[in-house]
């Protein structure tokens, strides 16, 4: 079979015998491939530096039509994720990582996730300096992904009813049911958390692809609201707890404005 080339992410790599590695990719034209790279720690090969973790690159694939896994024959790489003064930034890349893993099938290509996830990774890598807009561009980055990936929660209606929700006052957003409740339909529900008017305004704005995030600074006390809301949103979608969220609170880094 012939290999087809493709610009793609590097989102896990695993270490395979002395010398070779299965890399985990997710690439433009093809979704994500999970991927033998032989020989791709030899001092002399075709990959030269491209399979670092996060960075992007333009790779050769032989695409297996039955199960196994794919072939990497190259990688040229194209933007190397690099690490600068922030802690927070660094674990905001391996998080988009983990949600491109995590939130799509094999083989299912979406050009649109791709652009979005590599963006980011272009904004997250040497970061130095201010931390305060890391809030609204990490939660802006998991809404936009869920979006593309069809678990977009509900914010303006009612999720169960599709009515209308209390013009005042703080919200229902049922986990399990995937977004806002109206007050007759959050009765008896389980995984109800009730969300305060400037998280509520702030998830509406960072879930509408028309609205950069860098023009919604976000207070202490809503960033840490809206931090809280998706880590736990995206723990029931997913059915287990993310890793990078869960070390990101322990950092005790605090990427909100005061």
């Amino acid at each position: 079979m012939a290999a087809e080339k493709t610009r793609a992410i590097v989102i896990r790599t695993t270490a395979f015998g002395e010398t070779s590695s299965v890399v985990t990719v997710y690439c433009r034209e093809f979704g994500k491939l999970r991927a033998l790279a032989k020989g791709a720690w030899r001092p002399k090969s075709g990959f030269d530096g491209g399979l670092d973790l996060l960075s992007t690159c333009q790779v050769l694939v032989i695409r297996k039509s039955s199960g196994g896994l794919d072939l990497l024959t190259e990688a040229a790489l194209e933007n190397r994720f690099r690490v600068g003064t922030s802690l927070a930034a660094v674990l905001g890349g391996l998080h988009v990582a983990e949600l491109l893993d995590a939130l799509t099938a094999d083989a299912d290509p979406q050009p649109e996730l791709f652009e979005v996830a590599h963006a980011t990774l272009r904004r997250f890598s040497d970061w130095s300096g201010d931390e305060a807009p890391l809030a609204a561009l990490l939660a802006s980055i998991q809404l936009a992904m869920l979006r593309l990936t069809g678990h977009g929660p509900v914010l303006s209606r009612c999720a169960e009813c599709h009515g209308r929700l209390a013009d005042s006052g703080r919200t229902a957003f049922g986990m399990l049911d995937g977004g806002t409740l109206c007050e007759r339909c959050r009765t008896g529900r389980r995984g109800v958390v009730s969300v305060s008017t400037g998280a509520m305004a702030a998830l509406r704005l960072l879930a509408d692809p028309r609205v950069s995030p860098d023009d919604l600074p976000l207070p202490a006390a809503v960033g840490g609201e809206v931090r809280g809301i998706m880590t736990t949103l995206l723990s029931h979608l997913l059915g287990r707890p993310l890793r990078v969220p869960a070390t990101l609170a322990r950092s005790g880094r605090r990427l909100s404005r005061p």
